[in-house]
Parts: C-alpha cells; structure tokens; sequence
C-alpha cells in the first residue's frame, strides 16, 4: 500500500512533533508554516494550498486565532475523499466555523482535541474526536500511533470536551498556585508542596466523591472555613481569588440544600 500523505499546516511546537513523528511512522508529510522551518523527514510546502491539495489527510495545528484563516487559505485546494482535521484549541462554536469553511469543498471534517501537552509525546498525544470526518481521520491516523476516541459527528463535541475538562485542571493548577504562594508568605512552602504532592499522588475516585457529596452536605461548615482561610491569605498579602470563588460555590450549594 502506498504511505498515508498527511499535510501538515503550522509547525510550530506541537504541529513539528507531530510531523516529526508521522514521517517517521511512514506517511508522506508535506508541511507548512510562514516561519518555522520543516523538520527531518517533513517535505517543506511552499504555500497551504500546495500542501493540502495532494494529501489525503491536512491537519491544522495552529492557533485559534488564524484557525478560520488557515482553513479558508486550504479550502481552494480541497477536494471530496480528503479530511480536514482541525487540532486548535477552540470552542465548539470556532469549530463550527471552521467546519462551513471546510463543507464546501466535499472534505470530510473532523473536530480533533488533543486531550495532553504535545512536547515529549508527539504523535502519541491521545486525542478526541468529532464530527463527519471523525472515523475516517481515525482510520486514517490511529494505525501510525495516534490513540484516538471517536465521540461521534457532531462537530464540536471534542472541543466542548476538552474545555470541560479544563476547567478543572486549570482550576486545580490555579488552587495549587493560591495554596503555595500563601504557605510561602507563612514560611511553610516546602510543606505545602509535599501535602498537595501527597494528595494528588493518593487521588481516586473515591477522593472524587467525597469532595462533591461532602460540599454539598456539609456547605454551611465549609464556608466559615474558607472564609477564614481567606481573612489569612488577605493577613499574608495573598489576593484570595480561588478562595473566593471556593465560598460562592458553597454558599450557592447551601441555598440548593434549604
């Protein structure tokens, strides 16, 4: 069988390990990017539409502010039989717009989340999958090392994914930030850092459910709790915005349970 060709727009960090990793896996890659060069093994495009137009398979790894743009320089060259795959992170609704961009031409789009930091991964960046071209781009990519889930074709269903799962992971780094600044400020970091070490390295679902079951049956008592902890940080100089937002959570939990 002939290699899978696989167009690549954006070689930045994330899109030049992806390239790197699928030229080695055996696909022809043709990249593109106005400023990074194209890495060992990735044929250098001189343009985008000269990339996608012979490639079964274009992935567009930019940022989400040129996610549109890239997609309508790509379209002219488009053509039924290809997918599109979109790898920006981005809400449902760029998606969206990404995807009318693309319906016109006949390539099959696909909704692509890449759900772990790409640098030391490469191609074997588990990611999530939506829209018409989904099990196609799955088809495609999954046998060169991409673990993929197919989440079906609604496009925009592995950005809102995604996202969801962002709120928490960026909320827990930003918990993790407020709690060692504060611990710093009262000349315990070091054992901050070893509690929070701790925690996370014994975490299960179990842990999981005790802090959604125990906020809600016991609010009352955790709100005088956070706002105490908030009077401390605001004595150490440490803005509170996670405590803060930690005791309106509690106080809309015990308005549910009255």
């Amino acid at each position: 069988m002939a290699p899978l060709t696989v167009a690549v727009l954006g070689l930045g960090e994330a899109g030049s390990a992806i390239a790197g990793d699928l030229a080695e896996a055996g696909a022809t890659v043709r990249g593109f990017d106005p400023v990074a060069a194209a890495p060992e093994g990735v044929e250098a495009a001189p343009d985008v539409g000269r990339a996608a137009s012979c490639s079964e398979v274009v992935l567009s790894i930019n940022a989400a502010a040129v996610a549109v743009e890239v997609a309508e320089r790509a379209a002219d060259a488009l053509r039924p039989g290809q997918v599109y795959a979109d790898l920006n992170t981005g809400g449902p609704a760029l998606k969206r717009a990404v995807a009318e961009v693309i319906e016109p031409t006949g390539a099959a789009f696909a909704d692509v989340a890449l759900m772990a930091p790409v640098p030391g991964r490469g191609l074997t960046t588990p990611a999530l999958v939506s829209g018409p071209g989904a099990s196609d781009f799955a088809e495609r990519i999954a046998p060169l090392g991409m673990p993929i889930e197919v989440l079906g074709d609604e496009t925009g269903a592995a950005a809102a994914r995604k996202l969801l799962r962002s709120v928490f992971m960026k909320g827990l780094a930003a918990a993790c930030i407020e709690s060692v600044r504060a611990a710093r400020a009262a000349g315990c970091e070091d054992w901050m850092h070893a509690e929070i070490a701790e925690i996370l390295a014994g975490a299960d679902g179990a842990l999981l459910d005790r802090l959604l079951t125990g906020s809600e049956r016991h609010a009352a008592r955790r709100i005088h709790e956070v706002q105490d902890a908030r009077e401390l940080l605001a004595e150490l100089g440490v803005e509170a915005r996670v405590s803060q937002a930690a005791e309106g959570w509690l106080a809309a939990l015990e308005r549910e349970q009255a």
